[in-house]
């Protein structure tokens, strides 16, 4: 049996991941209009209607846009820790009991044939964190939202099969841009976003010799572009002896469109 997975759409104008195995199809955030994450999914190839549950990372509107509209329209499951659902529950509008489930932080939960183990990470949210998910000896790690990697998220991510993992700006392009300070110094803190060069010192601790493949994700709109980010992690790497295009390679994410379906056989 194999887990499939795409990345619907990363970036800070909205995100949205799709992980499936032969029993369980998993949308991790609606940061989108339902209209958009319904075109997203079809794109993907995935039917709406075989969703079986959404999972929340945290209340930002990049990645719950969507999330009471598609809920309500699919009849699913949400899961998300109590701080994140005390942040979010005014943006959602009317959902029915037995639509709400916590999900708590450093928690596993096993959902038919897939494990799936939340973590913290440090983001200016209520209580941000993301998740890891295990199949057949095959393992998928979605981090991104996060000021720093801490040594406790590179040992839980450690080794993954494929990583989506966020690049989100270059630094000198965001300190040139146009930005207000205080905005920049908010993605440039602890608490904000991790840099292309951050990510890939990040990724040197991290890659392991299953790992197969890294997305860069969650690219800033106004401070990255996809070939400089691609270049950055990439440059570093095969400076640290991790050598692309055997075995291991990076993949681009897009705002507005999926990456192609990829299965871990």
């Amino acid at each position: 049996m194999t887990v499939r997975f795409s990345v619907l759409a990363s970036g800070s104008t909205g995100n949205a991941f799709y992980i499936g195995t032969e029993k369980e199809n998993i949308l991790v955030d609606a940061g989108l209009s339902g209209k958009q994450i319904d075109r997203l999914l079809t794109e993907a190839q995935i039917d709406p209607n075989s969703l079986s549950r959404i999972l929340v990372t945290h209340e930002h509107s990049d990645h719950i846009k969507g999330l009471g509209i598609v809920a309500r329209k699919y009849n699913l499951p949400i899961y998300a820790n109590e701080k994140t659902w005390k942040a979010m529950q005014h943006a959602l509008g009317k959902l029915s009991l037995d639509q709400k489930f916590v999900f708590n932080m450093e928690e596993t939960k096993t959902f038919h044939d897939i494990d799936v183990t939340s973590f913290g990470v440090s983001h200016d949210a209520a209580e941000p964190m993301f998740y890891t998910f295990q199949h057949n000896n095959k393992k998928v790690a979605l981090v991104t939202d996060l000021g720093y990697v801490s040594e406790r998220i590179k040992k839980t991510v450690e080794n993954a099969d494929a990583l989506i993992f966020e690049a989100n700006h270059d630094v000198s392009m965001l300190q040139m841009g146009r930005y207000p300070w205080n905005v920049k110094r908010r993605i440039l803190g602890d608490t904000g976003h991790v840099s292309n060069d951050d990510c890939a010192l990040a990724l040197t601790d991290i890659i392991g010799d299953k790992t197969k493949r890294i997305y860069l994700a969650h690219l800033s709109k106004d401070n990255n572009m996809k070939a400089l980010a691609r270049m950055s992690v990439a440059n570093h790497l095969s400076e640290q002896g991790f050598p692309l295009g055997q075995g291991l390679d990076l993949y681009d994410t897009d705002p507005n469109n999926p990456t192609s379906m990829y299965e871990l056989v």
